[in-house]
């Protein structure tokens, strides 16, 4: 059974950092290229960071780019997003993402909020 669960959120000043994980289960996790979504209440969900199946190519979306970094141990299947000098607009849903050609699993999400 495929499983992705995300950890790691909660609730963080502005400035703060926070570290998500995503253990994944039930595939083969070296295989897969992940990336991280986040979705804010009423906004679509979005691409955050991508991390190719051996670690060799990194993503990321304008937004967070020089304060978050996703990195993968693939002999733990986990893939980690290290977020640094988080803002108020960095508040949402986390989602972590497996994408191997045409399969896609995704976890169940965590919540960041970012505030005083």
């Amino acid at each position: 059974q495929v499983q992705l669960v995300e950890s790691g959120g909660g609730l963080v000043q502005p400035g703060g950092s926070l570290r998500l994980s995503c253990a994944a289960s039930g595939f083969t996790f070296s295989s897969y290229t992940m990336s991280w979504y986040r979705q804010a209440p009423g906004k679509e969900r979005e691409l955050v960071a991508t991390i190719t199946d051996f670690g060799g190519n990194t993503n990321y979306a304008d937004s967070v780019k020089g304060r978050f970094t996703i990195s993968r141990d693939n002999a733990k299947n986990t893939v980690y997003l290290q977020m640094n000098s988080l803002k108020p607009e960095d508040t949402a849903v986390y989602y972590c993402k497996a994408i191997y050609i045409w399969r896609n699993y995704w976890g169940q999400g965590t919540q960041v909020t970012v505030s005083t």
